[in-house]
């Protein structure tokens, strides 16, 4: 029998997650440059769209058929085909005897991640990527980055045999796209000019669909209505929070020493994706801390990119790919058996340290395959399409000459 409650719960977390993609492109277009608005905002809308017909066609199978422990799948690395077109599935498939809500609404709720997660790079390349370029990167990106570690994760594949955790995508989601941003600027280079957020207010709207869509990308990664539900909603708010004001606090007392609007809002977007690995599995207190952490490394990061001269332009890798690091880690540390039976504790709460070293592994081996697939992924392209565009095309925009539109009039 269908739980009205909980197939409410995880459609209104769907929406929520649906409601970030937009909330990244307001959020980047913001950031960017007046000639180029429309042009990283389109690249978020357009995964919505494209990611949605590979989800159909067989990126939900292979994510999420079959599993390592029953030799069903592709050696722990990939599912089956199985779900392909969503083959057996009606709108009264139940995801589980204990989770009797309908499969439809996982398919769709796993699909908002899988829109996302290659959305964020786009922040990193901004102004340099031509738009026919970056939808043969979608494509293959999401296929052979995105579709295999979802499954190993989440799907019963190889790294969630082994032991690994990770609650709502800090190693599927974070780590991945943030090193894929860094190898993305180090294949493309430098732009050509720089510019300031073209659109403060823009940006604040973005953090705060973000922030907002948060709650159901890591509250709803429970799949149930529950006391670990409760705490990964509250842990989001937390971490966000003390993340925002601590780097306000280093912001003040460094650099310009002026509290900037724009500061406040990259703190609360570090501490969200730092805590997304770890919302379910520890206690209020160890978020706090989490966030603390996550603004100190991520602002440390974005500081470190600067000194190195590497152009990216919307801090992707400091932000989304340190935090998915930091929190990853984090995990190992500070994982609370009390809160969530289903994790072992961490060395602050009496582990063994195992958890610290499957963890740390597990986002060893995850920056480094997004980082040098998206590499290779860039030059193979690179042999067909051109990707970086022209000078002159910088100097006009992307957004005048590769979409015949502007975002606003002179």
């Amino acid at each position: 029998m269908l739980d009205v409650g909980l197939t409410t719960f995880m459609i209104l977390a769907t929406s929520l997650v649906m409601l970030m993609t937009p909330g990244l492109a307001f959020f980047y277009g913001g950031l960017g440059c007046k000639k180029n608005i429309l042009s990283i905002m389109m690249q978020s809308f357009v995964s919505m769209g494209i990611s949605t017909v590979l989800w159909f066609a067989f990126g939900y199978s292979v994510c999420f058929s079959g599993n390592l422990h029953s030799g069903t799948d592709f050696f722990g690395i990939l599912g089956n085909l199985d779900k392909a077109f969503y083959h057996g599935i009606t709108p009264s498939t139940l995801y589980s005897p204990d989770k009797r809500f309908p499969e439809y609404i996982f398919i769709a709720y796993q699909m908002m991640f899988a829109i996302i997660t290659p959305a964020l790079i786009t922040g990193a390349f901004i102004n340099r990527v031509s738009f026919k370029s970056y939808i043969f990167f979608l494509v293959l990106w999401q296929i052979f980055v995105y579709y295999p570690f979802v499954h190993m994760v989440w799907g019963g594949g190889l790294l969630a045999e082994w032991g690994v955790f990770d609650f709502a995508g800090g190693i599927t989601v974070h780590a991945t796209a943030g090193f894929a941003a860094l190898a993305s600027v180090y294949f493309v280079g430098r732009r050509q000019e720089k510019t300031d957020p073209n659109n403060i207010p823009l940006v604040a709207i973005g953090t705060a669909l973000l922030w907002f869509g948060w709650y159901g990308f890591n509250a709803g990664s429970e799949l149930a209505v529950n006391s670990v539900t409760i705490s990964a909603f509250l842990n989001t708010d937390t971490a966000a929070s003390f993340a925002a004001i601590t780097w306000l606090l280093i912001e003040w007392n460094t650099g310009k020493k002026k509290p900037t609007f724009i500061g406040l809002m990259t703190g609360a977007v570090a501490g969200l994706a730092t805590i997304t690995p770890a919302a379910g599995y520890v206690d209020i207190y160890s978020a706090a801390i989490i966030g603390i952490i996550a603004a100190v490394g991520c602002f440390l990061a974005v500081k470190f990119k600067e000194h190195k001269g590497w152009d990216d332009a919307l801090d992707v890798w400091g932000v989304h790919g340190m935090g998915g690091v930091i929190g990853t880690i984090c995990l190992g540390f500070f994982a609370n058996s009390a809160i969530n039976a289903a994790v072992p504790n961490g060395i602050f709460f009496g582990g063994d340290g195992m958890l610290l070293l499957k963890e740390c592994v597990a986002i060893l081996f995850a920056i480094s395959y997004a980082f040098i697939f998206t590499v290779l992924l860039f030059k193979t392209i690179n042999k067909f399409i051109p990707v970086r565009v022209s000078n002159i095309e910088q100097t006009v925009g992307l957004d005048l000459i590769h979409h015949g539109e502007v975002a606003r009039q002179q």
